[in-house]
């Protein structure tokens, strides 16, 4: 009876541990990942060809392809019915995981080159970049 008894106590031990362990995985899982966002948008010169702004448009999505500290990107066109957008109708969400990702992307030729095709069809350019929190 004793030895039963041991085992079962020892059991019971065990089950609590892997349990006590398994409750830490799952929070540390359920943590959000810290991202950091770079918004950036962009005001075309008046008189741009939408053929133009389709080609810088390709040229942005492409950065991900080049460039492997993107983590993740995204972009759109203004579609507010606020009125308060100043002429600005692209915006581009560029994603990294790290201030060192974002860091290797600026000089990046691949992002330079994009700039030196951007910048005869650009007025103005607004960028931020934020720590994204739920």
């Amino acid at each position: 009876m004793n030895r039963v008894f041991c085992y079962s106590i020892f059991a019971l031990l065990a089950v609590t541990v892997v349990a006590m362990n398994t409750r830490s995985f799952a929070d540390d899982a359920a943590k959000p990942e810290k991202l950091l966002r770079h918004v950036v948008i962009f005001k075309f010169k008046e008189g741009v060809k939408p053929s133009d702004q389709k080609m810088v448009e390709e040229a942005f999505a492409a950065l991900p392809s080049k460039i492997s500290q993107i983590a993740d990107f995204e972009w759109g066109t203004n579609n507010s019915p606020e009125m308060l957008d100043k002429g600005f109708t692209h915006c581009f969400l560029v994603t990294f995981k790290s201030e060192a990702d974002r860091e290797a992307y600026l000089p990046h030729a691949a992002h330079k080159e994009f700039v030196e095709l951007l910048l005869p069809h650009l007025e103005e350019a607004f960028v931020i970049d934020y720590w994204a929190s739920k």
